[in-house]
């Protein structure tokens, strides 16, 4: 895929030129950028985790400075001009990540944001599963986010412009209402066993342990992240894509 390395000042003009609002990017770093220019289509998955699996990135290589090939070279972030369709995954669960910024629609199978990458799109996201569990992370989308079910966890929100249409799993003290988010639930009768797979659910007699991370809403966390790395769905019905290669360390 095509690579362009802007500095700041260029990818603000970039944002200007698409009509972004200041206000939705003044908390990215202001550093050099990768651009890629118009629409992206990424036949596989996408790690957003510094530094060894950034080398797996289709924006990498292209063009590439010499000071980005050393493992001591981090990038600040991805703009995709345009829209963005992952047919894979987009995960991140490590710290000291890239930011992705895009200036159009993000379509992907799952998305989670565990780590502290920045993600922006100026337009809708679209998702069989969306999870965000970390509060050092900034989600903005202008648009409407759809998922067929959202996790946010551990006090993270996204500032959605839109509407948030799915069942969304959050703590009992969080107040949406109160945080200006408008929820959409297509199927509010609906148990939690009948949209997901059984695989990722807590069973009867399960005591609590490292995977119980997200005991409260009755799924097995490890268990979901295995399986989006492996490629398999955690919702039913959705999509088995081409699997990750491996599972980076927890932090």
């Amino acid at each position: 895929m095509e690579t362009i390395y802007r500095t700041w000042a260029e990818t603000v003009t970039a944002f200007e030129r698409r009509g972004l609002p200041q206000e939705t990017y003044s908390s990215l770093d202001e550093d050099e950028y990768i651009l890629h220019p118009g629409h992206a289509v990424l036949a596989g998955s996408l790690w957003l985790d510094d530094h060894q699996y950034r080398r797996r990135n289709p924006w990498i290589k292209a063009g590439g400075r010499p000071e980005y090939d050393g493992i001591d070279g981090a990038v600040t972030g991805y703009v995709i001009d345009g829209d963005l369709h992952v047919e894979g995954n987009i995960l991140n669960l490590d710290y000291g990540s890239p930011s992705l910024i895009v200036l159009g629609d993000l379509k992907v199978a799952n998305l989670v944001l565990a780590g502290t990458s920045r993600l922006l799109v100026q337009g809708d996201i679209e998702a069989e599963t969306f999870v965000g569990t970390s509060t050092d992370q900034h989600v903005g989308v202008l648009g409407d986010l759809r998922a067929a079910l959202a996790i946010m966890w551990d006090e993270f929100l996204p500032e959605v412009g839109g509407r948030l249409r799915g069942r969304v799993l959050v703590p009992d003290h969080l107040d949406l209402d109160g945080h200006g988010l408008v929820v959409e639930d297509p199927a509010p009768h609906a148990g939690l066993s009948d949209l997901v797979v059984p695989e990722v659910l807590i069973a009867d007699g399960d005591g609590a342990g490292d995977d119980l991370y997200l005991v409260e809403t009755g799924l097995r966390y490890e268990h979901m992240i295995d399986r989006m790395v492996r490629g398999l769905p955690v919702v039913r019905g959705g999509r088995t894509v081409a699997p990750l290669e491996e599972l980076p360390p927890r932090q």
